[in-house]
């Protein structure tokens, strides 16, 4: 009798454990969807809704940006993104972190700047603050040649 109490247990820890996964994974592709659009709009608040005061935002070209000059350069348009369009999503959860990798295909008209198109790979670290997930980290790196 002991043996199905702890076998039936088990079983529901495993259910709920993947269910909670799941939602989670879901939280996350929402969360990087919504920045997507944020970096679209450069809309300020909801930027800074969606990271971490700590956030390293790493560009192909090896700049950093922290938190605020992330933030700043998308106000005000100095990088500016006309379209973003994201494909191969991979998102993977450890605990309280995801590692969200994904293709980043882009149009931009940054200020001061020729129009222009941007192919890169993408890295984002996102952590759980309370019920949200926020972004910590990004890097991004120059994509390979797909035949």
């Amino acid at each position: 009798m002991i043996k199905k109490i702890i076998f039936t247990l088990s079983f529901f820890m495993v259910i709920a454990v993947s269910g909670q996964k799941k939602s989670d994974e879901q939280a996350v592709t929402d969360a990087a969807e919504k920045l997507r659009l944020a970096m679209i709009s450069g809309e300020k608040s909801e930027l800074e809704s969606l990271i971490l005061p700590e956030l390293t935002y790493g560009h192909s070209g090896g700049h950093i940006d922290d938190a605020t000059e992330f933030v700043d350069k998308l106000v005000s348009k100095k990088s500016d993104f006309l379209t973003i369009d994201i494909t191969n999503q991979n998102i993977q959860i450890v605990g309280n972190t995801a590692i969200v990798r994904h293709h980043f295909n882009a149009t931009t008209a940054d200020l001061g700047k020729t129009p222009g198109d941007v192919t890169l790979d993408i890295l984002l670290v996102w952590t759980k603050v309370k019920k949200d997930w926020k972004l910590l980290a990004r890097q991004a790196v120059k994509s390979e040649k797909k035949k």
